[in-house]
């Protein structure tokens, strides 16, 4: 597909200020920068990093389990992006929710403007499930200027590519859920939307998105194929279209893998666009990924490889990697699941450090939201993260025994306030005397409140940065101030199709 004829406005990037109930303009809120930042230099190239539902309290909890795992007490730990000398907090709300969900928050770092739960790269004038509400309220995401300007672009994520974060790279609908077309109301196909997933694919600017990998098969095949490792298929698609052969067609030198074998046989020196969808639907959790019969490959991996496949590009690239499965282990209260998929994100933070300059290259990190994810009960020093707490006694050093609640029974340093393991509420607290709370992937943290999932949390996130333009990420910002300091730093323009 040709490139669209496109008209470029050329404007600064600089903060967009909005209020609760109003979105601003993606045009005119950007203006020249201030004279003070007039002499940094330009970002060649721009990753970001999302962790999923890593609230500040699960950057503690990976940071000291982290360290445990490497023999130390762990509190000492320090996370590689904990070593960025930049560094603010985001308020994740959006423009209708106080609690903010990842369609709505991604969209607002993606496009710097918030807008409303559930709206994927519209704006917050359209209304939510109505296609025809939507058509004129479409906003320019960063890797969609970043192809018009002639950079290479990269997404990898452990979720389906669909999903929520990394969908908002690329795709514009009213409503997160319309995954592949099987997913479209009868409103949506009457009005000519879209599926994400072919979104993806007829994806129109610059040359193309170079690397898409993760997750989601299902979304990208028909519903009458057999996937290649016998997963159900019948939520695929109804059209028949088969995206991933579709892609290969579409670019020359492209290749599409499904296993981490043909993963490693990739060449990121002749090999021009990837595509990767490594499971039927989310990717392992890290906890998991060795006992995938086809193998996977790990975040990290997947980041090196993005990495080398989008440098050859003398213009420079943006790269998006997301650990999803961080906020789906926290859903489900298992908090063991959450800190080793947040241990495999931060070794793809350190991958991404090591194999870029930091004089041309801007990399942020941080969490789209947080989730209600407490460390408390006084532990002492070094206390296993996963484990029950033992407090310390009157001179300060350590119990011989667990510490227990009023009930007379022992408790874990992590818990959440909502999710499955509230279940007992009602009844009597299990008691966990003899339960290994630390050597079960598979134990479920008590919560306080009983609910099917976790909820996502409200409090601000962290934002670290490092390179050209990371001075601009400092205090407390809007979540949609992350894209006006990566637009700024690489100096991407606003461009609007003619």
């Amino acid at each position: 597909m040709k490139p669209l004829s496109l008209r470029q406005v050329l404007v600064g990037l600089s903060v967009c200020t909005i209020s609760l109930l109003t979105a601003c303009s993606p045009i005119a809120a950007q203006q020249e920068a201030p004279a003070d930042r007039a002499e940094v230099p330009a970002a060649k190239n721009v990753i970001l990093f999302i962790g999923d539902g890593m609230g500040v309290s699960t950057v503690t909890a990976i940071r000291i389990f982290d360290g445990q795992q490497k023999g130390m007490l762990g509190e000492e730990n320090v996370l590689p992006f904990e070593r960025f000398p930049h560094i603010a907090l985001s308020k994740t709300y959006s423009v209708n929710q106080q609690v903010g969900e990842s369609a709505g928050t991604a969209t607002a770092m993606m496009t710097g403007q918030k807008t409303r739960a559930g709206f994927i790269g519209i704006s917050s004038k359209a209304t939510r499930g109505n296609c025809a509400s939507s058509k004129d309220h479409h906003l320019p995401s960063l890797l969609e200027l970043s192809e018009s300007a002639g950079k290479s672009t990269g997404i990898v994520t452990t979720t389906r590519l669909t999903h929520a974060t990394p969908a908002a790279t690329y795709a514009h609908v009213p409503e997160r859920d319309w995954e592949n077309d099987a997913d479209l109301t009868e409103e949506a196909r009457l009005n000519g939307c879209k599926d994400i997933a072919a979104q993806l694919i007829e994806f129109p600017y610059g040359d193309g998105i170079e690397v898409a990998l993760g997750g989601g098969r299902n979304e990208f095949l028909p519903h009458e194929v057999a996937d290649p490792e016998g997963a159900d298929t019948e939520e695929g698609r109804l059209d028949n279209r088969n995206l991933a052969q579709e892609w290969v067609d579409k670019y020359p030198n492209s290749a599409y893998v499904w296993n981490r074998k043909q993963f490693e046989a990739i060449d990121s020196g002749s090999t021009d666009h990837l595509l990767g969808l490594f499971q039927n639907k989310h990717m392992q959790f890290e906890a998991d990924r060795a006992e995938d019969v086809a193998g996977e490959p790990s975040l990290a991996q997947m980041t090196k490889l993005a990495i080398g496949i989008l440098e050859r590009n003398p213009n420079g690239y943006f790269l998006m990697v997301e650990g999803g499965r961080i906020d789906h282990a926290h859903h489900d209260n298992n908090a063991y699941r959450a800190l080793t998929d947040g241990i495999a994100f931060a070794d793809a933070v350190q991958v991404a450090d090591e194999m870029t300059d930091e004089g041309d290259t801007l990399i942020i990190v941080t969490a789209d939201h947080s989730h209600t994810f407490v460390i408390g009960g006084y532990p002492t020093r070094g206390n296993p993260m996963l484990g029950k707490v033992i407090t310390n006694n009157s001179r300060g050093e350590a119990n011989s025994s667990h510490a227990t609640m009023d009930d007379g029974k022992p408790f874990t340093t992590l818990g959440y306030m909502v999710g499955p393991g509230g279940a007992w509420v009602g009844g009597p607290r299990p008691d966990l005397s003899e339960v290994d709370t630390g050597g079960d992937k598979d134990f479920i943290q008590q919560a306080g409140l009983p609910a099917e999932d976790d909820t996502h949390a409200g409090e601000d996130v962290a934002v670290y940065a490092r390179g050209p333009g990371a001075e601009r990420i400092h205090g407390v910002i809007e979540q949609n101030e992350i894209f006006n300091a990566m637009g700024a730093a690489s100096g991407i323009t606003t461009t609007v199709p003619e």
